[in-house]
């Protein structure tokens, strides 16, 4: 009879390092004390600098701003806010001084029609594609396959990565002259008429304005709001779902009244995200919007203007004046643009904060 040697019926151990031997034991031992010391300090300085950069980089490129719009701002006043005017001036004649300002002869202008078209169009643009983007994301993590579902996914980042001028010239070549065709007669024809839906009647334009600039803007945005929506779906726990699937709530009461509470907080967060993309968006604006300066428009679907398309394409022209006083005028647009967007964010950030601490509703009756 062989007798089994018992040191092989016990499983091996795996090795217990200690501190030493599992990060510092290759150090001499009079330095480990010292290497864990410099590797912790080092861990917090590196993380507090990354976590300050953002903000040093906002607050860098405000003050830039603000120092190159500071003699734009003393020359136009308050009422650049306000005013629809656009005149470069006389570029050709002696410039004047206005408080210790060079600039040329009648230069004078107005930030009111850029700032209604940026508005408009990027609170139109959000308001097509948030709920196409929610209705998406639920189908996807809802409905669809899994294979299905993940090859919509990737579709949805394909969308998001495509350049902007390629939106741009789309919508220019393309889908600009449909809306003028087909889309934009059709809706002033139906459209009641009451003083109130006077904007979506009119004439409609030949395909460059503020609906197709919407639209345009609207499916640039639809893949962050989507991809971030159905992210935020997917972790959404099962049993709430089926418990209120057991209750006998319909599918769209299930979205309606568990789903889409559970994440709406992110969801507001998400279309922040796709507000910050339509306001600052450039040149597939300046390529399907008409550009024009100093008008509101008075339709849906007449040109208009944007800051930051009307920055990018009148650029090259302010570079002109000797005084540069039009660049200074670019700079102080940008800064109202940057305000507009720090603006919107704070009053996101709030309406997040007030619906992140209300409770889910539970029930068919509430």
């Amino acid at each position: 009879m062989v007798l089994a040697d018992p040191s092989q019926d016990v499983p091996a151990q795996p090795p217990v390092l200690s501190l030493e031997e599992g990060g510092y034991g290759r150090w001499p031992a009079w330095l480990q004390p010292v290497a864990r010391r410099v590797s912790q300090h080092g861990l917090r300085w590196w993380t507090g600098f990354a976590a300050l950069l953002p903000l040093a980089a906002l607050i860098a490129i405000v003050s830039v701003l603000a120092v190159k719009a500071l003699p734009a701002i003393k020359v136009n006043g308050v009422g650049f806010l306000f005013r629809d005017s656009w005149r470069p001036g006389n570029t050709y004649a002696n410039p004047v001084k206005t408080d210790g300002v060079l600039h040329p002869v009648g230069a004078s202008y107005g930030a009111w029609p850029l700032i209604v078209g940026t508005v408009e169009s990027s609170a139109i643009a959000v308001a097509v594609a948030v709920p196409v983007s929610v209705c998406a994301a639920l189908a996807v993590v809802e409905k669809l396959p899994r294979r299905l579902s993940n090859a919509f996914g990737m579709f949805l980042e394909v969308l998001a990565g495509i350049p902007s001028v390629v939106f741009g010239l789309w919508g220019f070549v393309t889908f600009g002259p449909i809306i003028a065709r087909d889309v934009a007669p059709w809706i002033a024809d139906h459209m009641p008429d009451v003083p109130v839906l006077d904007f979506f009647r009119g004439a409609t334009g030949s395909g460059e304005g503020l609906l197709t600039a919407s639209i345009v803007l609207a499916i640039m945005i639809v893949p962050i709001v989507a991809a971030t929506t159905r992210d935020l779906l997917r972790q959404v726990p099962r049993l709430p779902k089926e418990g209120a699937q057991a209750l006998g709530m319909t599918d769209w009461e299930v979205a309606r009244k568990v789903s889409l509470p559970w994440v709406r907080a992110g969801i507001i967060g998400a279309s922040v995200l796709g507000l910050a993309r339509a306001l600052g968006e450039t040149i597939a604006v300046a390529m399907v919007s008409g550009a024009v300066l100093g008008t509101v428009p008075s339709n849906l679907y007449l040109p208009f203007g944007t800051i930051a398309a009307t920055i990018v394409s009148q650029l090259d022209g302010a570079l002109s004046d000797g005084t540069g006083f039009a660049v200074q005028t670019l700079a102080e647009f940008a800064l109202v643009l940057a305000v507009i967007t720090l603006l919107a964010n704070i009053g996101a950030r709030m309406l997040v904060r007030r619906v992140a601490g209300t409770a889910l509703p539970v029930g068919r009756g509430v």
